[in-house]
């Protein structure tokens, strides 16, 4: 089993997307002001949902597009590398990207391996985060 950071697969994927080229719409810039965020960074989380959940000062919790309810539909701001306006999404299909790299794994060292994609979320009223497989290939997964 092999379990990669989703910021590295996101990353090779080229999911990094600078601020400065968002144009916001106006419900990202009323929104913005509501949860005291750049309203680019608010239209990057919309436009990666499917539904808003909650939204009060600093807190935006949304239905992410893959069906992952998380806060800022998991985009990232930090150890995204250049200027501190870029922001970093999830892969667009985290099980199609550990499919590649299983492949890949299989072709390089000729193992047959299984590939999670893991992401770190905070929990409500929980210090700390925990780990969470947003993507995989090559084994069982309850629910697929």
């Amino acid at each position: 089993m092999v379990v990669l950071a989703q910021k590295i697969v996101s990353k090779s994927e080229g999911r990094i997307v600078p601020l400065t080229s968002v144009t916001p719409s106006p419900r990202a810039m009323e929104l913005g002001e509501k949860v005291l965020k750049d309203a680019r960074l608010v239209e990057l989380i919309l436009r990666e949902s499917v539904e808003v959940l909650r939204a009060v000062p600093n807190v935006l919790i949304v239905q992410h597009r893959l069906g992952f309810v998380m806060a800022n539909a998991g985009i990232d701001h930090s150890n995204v590398e250049g200027d501190e306006d870029q922001v970093l999404l999830l892969p667009a299909d985290p099980d199609a990207s550990a499919r590649k790299l299983r492949e890949r794994f299989k072709e390089i060292a000729g193992v047959d391996v299984g590939v999670i994609i893991n992401d770190s979320w905070g929990r409500a009223w929980r210090m700390g985060t925990t780990g969470a497989a947003i993507g995989g290939a090559g084994l069982a997964a309850p629910g697929r």
